[in-house]
C-alpha cells in the first residue's frame, strides 16, 4: 500500500523530470521495399521519430479524442483486420450513432494523396480531423479535444519528448497521428515473397492463373505494388436508397464525379471484410459475382482470382505488435 502512495506522488515528479530532459528526438528512417515508387508523404515537413510515433500510437487508441471519451480512432480501424472494422457494414460513431460509409483500409499511406472515399482531405496530416469532427462518428470539437489532451501530465511529456514543446498543440497532435499511420507499411505478402524471388517463395498453379486474370482485367484501376491507382472510379453498384451517395460529387460538386469512389487497395483483402464503400458485400465471393457483370469469367476463373488475392495477405503486417494497442 505503502509502495503504491509513494508511486501516485512521484508519478507527477517524473513525468516534470521527464519533461525536462533534452529534447534529442530519435529519427526513424522510413523504409519501403526496393522497386516502389517513391512515397509522396513530405518527410521533411514532419520526420518520422520514434518518440512522434509512439505519441501517435498513443493518441490512435485512446478515447478521449471522442466527444463522450467513449470511442477511439482503433473502433473502426482494427491492426487485426488491416486498420478497418469486420462487425458491421456502416461506422458506428458515439452514441450509437451510424456514419454514412464503411470504414477505409488504413495502409501504405504515405503514396496516398487523398483520403477517405470520397477524398474529402488531401493531406495525411489533416485527415483526422474529418472523423474527430462528424457528429456521427467522434463527435467532437477538435479544439476541446486539444483542451482534453493538455491537461494530461502524461500527454505533456510525450509531447515534449516527441516535438521539443510540453503544450499540446492541433499541428502538433495532427502530425503525431501522421507520423503512427505511416507506419502502417504491409509489404511482405507471399505475394511481394515471389515478387522478390526469395527462395521457396511461389504460385501454385491456380494462383498463377490467378494472377494472369488479375493483371488482364482488374491491375489498370488496382495497380502494382500498391493494388490502387489512388483514383475515383464508379464500381457499378446503384446508390443506397437510404444512404443516397453520391461519392466524390459530396466533394466537388461536379457530376462526372457522381458515384466514383476511391479505389481501395486489395493488400489484405482478405481481412477487410465487409467489402465496398458501403459494405454491402460480406465476402469475396459476392464481390467478383457482382464484377462478373462487367467482367466475364468463368466460375473457374473466379475461383484462380479469389486464390491470387489470398497471397495479397501480409500477416506481418496485421499481427505485428508495434501496431496495435500500446501496452503500459
Amino acid at each position: 500500500m505503502k509502495n503504491k502512495y509513494l508511486l501516485a506522488c512521484l508519478l507527477p515528479l517524473l513525468v516534470l523530470v521527464a519533461a525536462r530532459l533534452p529534447y534529442a528526438p530519435d529519427p526513424l528512417p522510413f523504409r519501403y521495399p526496393e522497386g516502389w515508387p517513391a512515397p509522396v508523404y513530405a518527410f521533411d515537413k514532419n520526420p518520422l521519430t520514434r518518440e512522434g510515433v509512439a505519441l501517435g500510437r498513443r493518441l490512435f487508441y485512446d478515447p478521449v479524442l471522442s466527444g463522450d471519451s467513449s470511442i477511439s480512432c482503433s473502433n473502426c480501424h482494427l491492426s487485426y483486420t488491416a486498420f478497418t472494422h469486420v462487425d458491421h457494414a456502416l461506422s458506428h460513431g458515439i452514441g450509437d450513432s451510424i456514419g454514412l460509409r464503411n470504414s477505409a483500409t488504413l495502409v501504405n499511406l504515405a503514396w496516398s494523396r487523398s483520403f477517405m472515399w470520397d477524398g474529402a482531405a488531401n493531406h495525411l496530416d489533416v485527415q483526422a480531423l474529418a472523423p474527430i469532427s462528424d457528429p456521427d462518428e467522434m463527435g467532437e470539437n477538435f479544439a476541446h479535444v486539444v483542451k482534453k489532451v493538455q491537461r494530461s501530465r502524461a500527454y505533456r511529456g510525450l509531447f515534449y519528448q516527441a516535438f521539443g514543446d510540453s503544450n499540446a498543440t492541433g499541428q502538433h497532435l495532427l502530425q503525431a497521428l501522421a507520423q503512427f499511420q505511416l507506419t502502417f507499411v504491409s509489404a511482405n505478402a507471399r505475394y511481394d515473397r515471389v515478387m522478390r524471388g526469395e527462395a521457396g517463395a511461389a504460385f501454385s498453379e491456380q494462383e498463377q492463373k490467378g494472377y494472369a486474370l488479375f493483371r488482364t482485367h482488374c491491375g489498370s484501376c488496382h495497380q502494382e505494388p500498391l493494388f490502387t491507382s489512388g483514383d475515383f472510379a464508379r464500381n457499378g453498384l446503384p446508390p443506397d436508397s437510404l444512404l443516397k451517395d453520391m461519392g466524390r460529387m459530396r466533394i466537388t460538386g461536379n457530376p462526372e464525379d457522381s458515384l466514383k469512389f476511391k479505389i481501395p487497395t486489395l493488400r489484405n483483402i482478405e481481412f477487410s471484410y465487409p467489402y465496398m464503400h458501403d459494405g454491402r458485400f460480406s465476402s469475396l465471393q459476392q464481390v467478383l459475382r457482382h464484377y462478373a457483370q462487367r467482367i466475364p469469367l468463368s466460375p473457374d476463373e473466379r475461383t484462380d482470382l479469389m486464390a491470387f488475392l489470398l497471397t495479397l495477405s501480409d500477416k506481418e503486417f496485421l499481427f505485428n505488435p508495434n501496431l496495435s494497442y500500446p501496452r503500459k
